[in-house]
Parts: structure tokens; C-alpha cells; sequence
């Protein structure tokens, strides 16, 4: 088991909260500051997070995912000394901290792609990128070369050059040995070569031992089989897309059947589950997608949503204003996803998702138990989790009507960890619309 276990993350974007311009002006604001003295941190704690990923902070283009140098903060979010300062005070706190790895793809004006356009072949850095010196782009560069996903200003990098590689990994050791992180999220780990994966396995396990904690690698997966880049020879955890679609689709449509059957299949009690005893990071939004209050039919589904969440098995994470259900939807440039905050809220949703993080952080069997489902009809979902000597009844109701269900809880009475209330089981079992019970059973 390692710290990540048992945590609830929370994801934030720096240049959007801060306010920070779109395009890299190249003046040097003390933005990044703005999570300490703004109460960013105090309301985390409030909230029972433990863990902080911060999307990208090193100097780029424009969003952070178009990297000009590994190794300056961007000037637009501050300095070395302010990122220290941020990441001291979130450790300070009781807060792990995640910084944001773009080794996929760099920008443009990335310094050794520069080197590259100014001396054409006998750049020593034309090997870290895959070059047609043949052909030519858009820019004019008299030469073609791999991007990520079409974009052209996102040079793809070359894994297959060893050089690369070790800057890389130097890059690495300098983020930890600099600001003390405790990890990486890696971006776009799916389109990672897997021998670099492979690599990048060896250097966390080379500053875990020099911590004496845990390195964390989590990659950012979108499809197929999670296991090919969560293994012992790449990320220790990865993006749990696909309860992320089935989470809200299910609320949705009244098609429980639709989660249930993403959860069955991943840690279920069945022969084909893939990962049980692994722990995804579970989201309903983050800064690629749609705001879960937009996406979502009915507000009202934000609490069962939210609460089941937090009760599947893995690591919940929390976009910074979704819990308090701001909205916004996806469009060119993603703007509306990552808004400049001044400062965070609290409201009814906030108090709930509070409530989830605690009941889950004190009650191993909700971050270290099994998973077994109960009963699945098209509105609702009953599910177990059981560690510890402890077991949980999870129970969600996604209809706009209360619901009496009647499952073998093999218990007689239980206590709700949310609301504090003693449960009976005999009879059936009540939950108001659009409700989540977690209900300690009573052995």
C-alpha cells in the first residue's frame, strides 16, 4: 500500500485559475501565489483533500502543454522560489503534491527544437525528434516532423533516443529534488513508448528509495486495457476514463446497468475482472471535458453522482470549482473548462463532497475493500465494499422519486457514515430522490 491508496486528489490548472493570459507575454506575474494567499489551501483542507495535482507550470507557449523549458517556471505564474513556496505550503498542510510531466510532446520554441530549425541536421538535438528532412510544414521549416494528434505546433519527441531520455529523467530528478513533489501525472502516458515508460518506472523507484515514500507515476489513459500502462515496468495508477463516461451517462439515461457493468468488470468478484486491488484515479470532469453541472441533466444528480464517485473503488478526484457546481462546456481552446477563480466557495454540493471525503479517508473498507454488487435495476445500484473486518453497503438512488429496495444486506442494522442516522434493514430500505446511502453494517 502507498500513500495514494487512501487519498482524495484534487486537480487544479494553474494558468486558468490565476487568471494568467492565454498566450505567454513574457511578463513575470507572481500568480501561482494566489493558491496560498487566496485561502486555496485552507479550503482543500476544509474539503478533506489530500492530494493536489497541478496541470502544467513550466515555461510554454500558450496552455502549458507546448513546453519551452522544462526547467523555468513559467514567467507568467511566477518563479522557482514561488512554485517552492506553493508546494511547501500545501505539504505544510497535510496536501501531497503532483506536478503535471508533458514528455510527449514539446512547443515550438521548445530551446532544443529551436537548435534544430536554426542548424538542420548537424544539430546535436535533431535525434530527439523524428525529422523528414525531405519534406517541409506549414511554417515554412523545409523539413516535416511528428506532432501529437495532428496539432502542429505540439512536436512530437523521440523516445527512442537515449540522450533525450536521460535529459528527461534529469529533468525529473531536478522537479523532485527542487520543490519536493511526491509524483507526476504524465500526460498523454497512452501515446508514450513503453520502453520510455519503462525508464521513467526506474527513476521513480530511484527517488522513492531516496525519499523513502512513494514516487507516484500516474498516467493519463484513455482506452483499451489499463494494464498495458499500469504494471510493475510503468505508472503505478492511470485516468479511469471509462467509469468517467459511464458515471454520468448512466445518471443520465436512468441506465444504471451502464456503470454497473463498467464497475463488475473492473473490480468485481467475476473471473474477468481487470483491476481489482488497483487504484485508478476515479473523475467526473477535469480540464478536457465538459463541467460535470453542464454535462449533467439534473443538478440534483450531483450528489448521487459525486457519491458514488467517492464510494467506487479507487482514488476520487475533484476539478477546482466543480465542488461547488460551476459550469462550462467544451469549445476551441477550452477556455470556458479552466476559468480564472478569485477565490473558492462553499455551498450545500461543497458540504456533501466534504462529507464523502471524510467517510471515505476513516472507513478502510471505502478505500481499501473489494467491491460485490447487490443489485443493479435502471435507477438504481446497490454494491458492497468490504476490508478490514468492516463492510459498506453503497446504495444510490438516480430516480426523481424516493425508492424502497429490498437486497440481502446480510445485516440487520447499520449506521449511515454521511448522516450519523441508524438504519434498520428489515423491511426494505428507503432512499429519497436522487439519494446515496453509505451504511456501515453492524456485524
Amino acid at each position: 500500500m502507498s500513500w495514494f491508496d487512501k487519498s482524495v486528489a484534487y486537480q487544479i490548472y494553474p494558468l486558468g485559475l490565476t487568471g494568467a493570459p492565454y498566450e505567454n507575454d513574457g511578463v513575470q506575474e507572481h500568480r501561482i501565489m494566489q493558491l496560498v494567499e487566496n485561502g486555496w489551501i485552507d479550503h482543500l483542507v476544509k474539503l478533506g483533500v489530500t492530494c493536489v495535482i497541478l496541470n502544467p507550470v513550466f515555461e510554454s507557449e500558450a496552455h502549458g502543454y507546448d513546453t519551452i523549458n522544462y526547467e523555468m517556471v513559467d514567467v507568467r505564474l511566477g518563479d522557482e522560489d514561488d512554485l517552492r513556496a506553493v508546494v511547501d505550503a500545501f505539504h505544510d498542510a497535510g496536501i501531497r503534491v503532483l506536478l503535471d510531466g508533458v514528455f510527449n510532446h514539446v512547443g515550438r520554441s521548445f530551446w532544443a527544437f529551436e537548435d534544430v530549425r536554426e542548424n538542420r541536421e548537424s544539430s546535436p538535438y535533431a535525434g530527439w525528434f523524428n525529422i523528414n528532412w525531405g519534406g517541409n510544414n506549414e511554417y515554412g521549416d523545409g523539413f516535416s516532423y511528428d506532432n501529437w494528434a495532428g496539432v502542429p505546433y505540439l512536436v512530437k519527441l523521440n523516445h527512442s533516443n537515449f540522450e533525450l531520455n536521460e535529459y528527461c529523467a534529469e529533468v525529473i530528478r531536478g522537479w523532485e529534488n527542487d520543490y519536493n513533489i511526491d509524483g507526476l501525472r504524465l500526460d498523454v502516458a497512452y501515446c508514450l513508448d513503453l520502453g520510455f515508460l519503462g525508464y521513467l518506472r526506474q527513476i521513480a523507484d530511484e527517488l522513492s528509495a531516496k525519499r523513502g515514500d512513494k514516487f507516484l507515476l500516474l498516467g493519463e489513459t484513455m482506452f483499451g486495457d489499463y494494464n498495458r500502462w499500469m504494471n510493475d515496468n510503468a505508472c503505478d495508477t492511470v485516468t479511469n476514463y471509462e467509469c468517467y463516461k459511464g458515471l454520468w451517462s448512466a445518471l443520465n439515461a436512468g441506465n444504471m446497468h451502464e456503470i454497473a457493468y463498467a464497475l463488475e468488470r473492473q473490480s468485481g468478484d467475476k473471473p474477468w475482472d481487470l483491476y481489482t486491488g488497483k487504484h485508478l484515479l476515479n473523475f467526473v470532469d477535469n480540464h478536457d471535458v465538459p463541467r460535470i453541472a453542464t454535462q449533467i441533466n439534473d443538478v440534483r444528480k450531483l450528489k448521487p453522482l459525486y457519491g458514488l464517485m467517492f464510494a467506487m473503488c479507487g482514488v476520487p478526484c475533484v476539478y477546482y470549482g466543480s465542488e461547488w457546481g460551476i459550469e462550462g462546456e467544451q469549445k476551441f481552446g477550452d477556455h470556458e473548462l479552466r476559468p480564472a477563480l478569485e477565490a473558492p466557495e462553499w455551498n450545500d454540493l461543497t458540504d456533501w463532497i466534504a462529507a464523502l471525503a471524510k467517510a471515505k479517508s476513516e472507513n478502510p473498507a471505502m478505500w481499501a475493500g473489494d467491491y460485490h454488487e447487490l443489485q443493479v435495476q435502471p435507477t438504481h445500484l446497490v454494491f458492497q465494499r468490504e476490508a478490514q473486518g468492516q463492510r459498506v453497503i453503497v446504495a444510490i438512488n438516480a430516480a426523481d422519486e424516493p425508492a424502497t429496495l429490498h437486497f440481502n444486506a446480510n445485516c440487520g442494522r447499520a449506521v449511515d457514515l454521511i448522516s450519523g442516522e441508524d438504519h434498520d434493514f428489515g423491511g426494505g430500505s428507503e432512499i429519497e430522490a436522487f439519494g446515496c446511502r453509505w451504511w456501515l453494517c453492524e456485524r
